[in-house]
């Protein structure tokens, strides 16, 4: 059975789709068979792993208001092992059509567990926001993992996230665990970055990846092309550090041996 992670910061431009089109390309790459679920009306992680948005017929949309097998919209992706169901602007009208829904909250869990068994990994990329379709994702995932940019106000709202997954762990989710906390957007040169990687470590200690993403060109570059960074540029800094989360991940769930896990890319 798959293990379900959401991605999830109601701040925007945190590095969150990025994070998760890469470290799911990553994954595949280590050959794991992963699922990227696009939960985002912009619909970003969809056009990120190469799909024109104008050929997109289906979308999460219609798994969540008209109960769509999931299976007959998941689109393969280039690289081997990586699936995605895609998302759409209709999304965005999906949390008042589901108002009268029964068990609203699970909708996208019922969605989630009908190819759970098929993957080895399922990531859910969240919309900025903590509306209807987060809490959805929240209430069908596993673990969460909390991008956090290394800039000013990286730790403003965060409370109000952890907030809302304590109360999805009383009220809906019990099973929810934080995965962790990415540390994104670092520039070396900056003090301010390195002042929020220690404060950041400071607040949350063990619960903080070891692999911080740095600011690098192709990592920002590779979306306007449709691919992850790592068919963009294998070689680049940010592939390297997609890889290196990656591992950090299969380690932290038993999937990579420590000999293996510490084959870490620079």
């Amino acid at each position: 059975m798959g293990k379900v992670i959401a991605l999830a910061n109601q701040k925007g431009g945190v590095g969150k789709t990025t994070t998760a089109i890469n470290l799911a390309a990553s994954l595949a790459v280590l050959e794991q068979k992963v699922l990227l679920i696009d939960a985002d009306p912009q619909a970003n992680a969809t056009s990120g792993t190469g799909f024109d948005l104008r050929n997109v017929k289906s979308s999460i949309y219609e798994c969540l208001i008209d109960q769509v097998n999931p299976r007959e919209i998941i689109l393969k992706s280039e690289i081997d092992g990586l699936d995605l169901i895609p998302s759409h602007i209709d999304l965005v009208g999906a949390e008042i059509e589901m108002l009268n829904i029964p068990n609203r909250e699970k909708v996208m869990k019922s969605v989630i567990e009908k190819v759970k068994d098929d993957y080895d990994f399922l990531l859910i990329d969240c919309s900025p926001s903590l509306g209807l379709i987060t809490v959805n994702a929240l209430t069908a995932a596993d673990s969460v993992i909390i991008p956090v940019q290394c800039e000013y106000f990286a730790l403003e709202g965060l409370g109000k996230l952890l907030n809302t997954i304590k109360i999805i762990q009383t009220r809906l989710n019990p099973d929810l665990q934080i995965e962790g906390f990415l540390l994104t957007m670092y520039d070396s040169r900056l003090r301010l970055s390195n002042q929020v990687v220690d404060e950041v470590k400071k607040h949350f200690q063990q619960m903080v990846f070891n692999t911080i993403i740095q600011r690098n060109i192709k990592l920002s570059e590779a979306p306007s092309y449709g691919k992850p960074v790592i068919l963009y540029d294998a070689a680049s800094s940010g592939s390297a550090n997609h890889l290196n989360l990656a591992r950090e991940l299969l380690q932290k769930n038993g999937k990579m041996d420590m000999a293996g896990a510490k084959q870490r890319v620079e």
